[in-house]
């Protein structure tokens, strides 16, 4: 059957889904792009014409695309250092680091890379996504209390907490009925549509009351997204890094709940074609002044609750927000109160500790790494993609260090040396197990043969076989046979290619048969 015989015909169903997103993600996108540094419409095209182009080549029928607090957070790390905020060269920046998380995505999703999204490790994606929800809620909280503040997250945060004095009752007011909306409408129904709901009180509230808190302002009238290729393309190189950290980063939100629902669901799911569908979004972003975007939870969520059948739902949810583009301007009179309120309830469950807590009741070891990584992230913010790395290259450390961890068990059998190494041998620890062999068979001048139990051992990469060929070649030099036993099926490849003239048995005792 061919792949467009296999292609899944979109659904009634698909188009009440997509509907019932696009009404989340209106003011969302909107939301996620001020937290991006983008003036707030930007969102809007963001939350177009990648949706529909994903829905071509997306996994998983469920994931919705779009704008996220996480990349947006990680796109302002990238770029609060190179331009202005919302100033054109920023929108053209934000541009051209969407055209590079789409590359990256599509090259690794084109070459089978799928893979790639689950050696992310666990604490740090948890350590660092619990920081970052911290500093989307900081970073929010001058919309959330009315008050108007420049400068970084840090700075803005406090400008609003040092002086209550300027906070605006009615901000306050819009963004406790906001968050009562959003939450209590959760309790009521999981498809109640609270933002929406925000979005309506919001605006009326501020066009019957005369509201002199900050709002959205003027909305250019726009039919579709502008199509350009305009980009600063000589800023490319500062853009490569922070570029490939949101790829990888965020796919792994991706990763996560297209798991959970291809569990849920028992249908397969593809991470390979998924990233192509997310790398053709990013692009797609790219080409209409969008920014970077990924795979929403929340809305996810909805999707699937609304009944969604295919992967074209959100084809239809990008074109129900195209269709309202040249309406958009009605939001002109939107608290952003009400934009920092649904930032920060979209973030909540991310500010849960008890994965993290639970990590340590796992490992001390790994929780610590995925602490370092929460601590990292707020010292380093603005630039959060620096605690990324940092934290990877912790965890990387600890597995160094933990796979460092080598021991040989010797012990004699009449006249045979028996070498047990246990754990892993690599470049790393093949040193080690060389300095046993000769520290062993100083203690036992008696030894006329050595057999390798290789029953323990956890892998053997090339360094670690060419290790065992050299421990060979060095006793045939004094005449002391060597053989192995119990090699293991991983091992089998790659010691019958490095050391193809060493005797092997089956068992120990075979091998131990032998000199009789």
């Amino acid at each position: 059957m061919s792949a467009q015989a296999a292609a899944p015909k979109p659904k009634l169903a698909d188009v009440v889904a997509g509907i019932s997103v696009a009404l989340v993600l209106v003011p969302q996108s909107m939301a996620y792009a001020e937290l991006a540094g983008m003036p707030p419409h930007h969102g809007l095209f963001a939350a177009t014409v990648p949706l529909i182009a994903a829905a071509f080549l997306a996994s998983s029928p469920y994931v919705q695309t779009g704008p996220v607090a996480v990349t947006a957070l990680l796109s302002l790390a990238a770029l609060t250092s190179l331009a202005t905020p919302q100033s054109p060269e920023y929108v053209g920046l934000a541009a051209l680091l969407a055209l590079v998380v789409g590359v990256v995505r599509l090259v690794i999703g084109l070459v089978g890379g799928g893979a790639i999204s689950y050696l992310m490790s666990q604490p740090v994606i948890r350590g660092f996504t619990a920081a970052a929800a911290l500093l989307i809620v900081a970073s929010a909280l001058p919309q959330v209390v009315g008050v108007v503040s420049g400068g970084s997250i840090g700075e803005a945060l406090w400008d609003a907490v040092r002086s209550p004095d300027q906070w605006r009752t009615e901000a306050l007011i819009v963004s406790a009925v906001t968050a009562v909306l959003i939450l209590g409408g959760k309790k009521l129904h999981r498809l109640f549509p609270g933002v929406l709901v925000a979005v309506v009180f919001g605006i009326g509230y501020a066009s019957l009351s005369h509201y002199g808190s900050p709002t959205i302002g003027e909305v250019p009238r726009v039919i579709v997204p502008p199509l350009s290729l305009d980009v600063p393309w000589a800023r490319l190189p500062e853009l490569l890094v922070p570029g490939a950290i949101i790829a990888l980063v965020g796919f792994a939100e991706v990763t996560s709940l297209a798991q959970t629902f291809a569990q849920q669901t028992r249908t397969p799911w593809d991470p390979s074609k998924e990233l192509r569908a997310q790398g053709v979004a990013n692009l797609a972003s790219g080409l209409v002044a969008g920014f970077p975007v990924g795979g929403s939870f929340s809305r996810s969520a909805i999707n699937k609750a609304s009944g969604a059948r295919t992967r074209w739902s959100g084809a239809f949810t990008g074109l129900a927000v195209l269709l309202f583009l040249p309406f958009a301007s009605v939001l002109s009179p939107l608290p952003k109160a009400v934009l920092g309120t649904i930032i920060v309830v979209g973030v909540l469950e991310l500010l849960d500790p008890r994965p993290l807590v639970a990590i340590w009741k796992q490992s001390r070891l790994q929780a610590i790494v995925g602490f370092a990584t929460f601590g990292l992230t707020l010292w380093m913010a603005p630039h959060v993609e620096n605690a990324i790395l940092a934290g990877i290259a912790l965890a990387l450390g600890v597995h160094v260090w933990r796979e460092q961890a080598f021991e040989v068990e010797a012990r004699s059998e009449g006249d045979t040396l028996v070498l047990t190494p246990e754990g892993v041998i690599w470049f790393g620890s093949a040193p080690l197990f060389r300095r046993a062999l000769v520290q062993e068979l100083a203690a036992r001048p008696s030894a006329k043969r050595v057999v390798i139990d290789l029953s323990h051992v956890g892998r053997i990469d090339l360094t670690g076989a060419l290790a065992l060929q050299d421990v060979v070649e060095r006793a045939r030099e004094v005449e002391m046979p060597v053989s192995f036993a119990e090699i293991p099926a991983h091992a089998e490849r790659i010691l019958g290619r490095v050391c193809t003239e060493v005797p092997r048995a089956a068992h120990l005792e075979d091998a131990n048969s032998e000199r009789e």
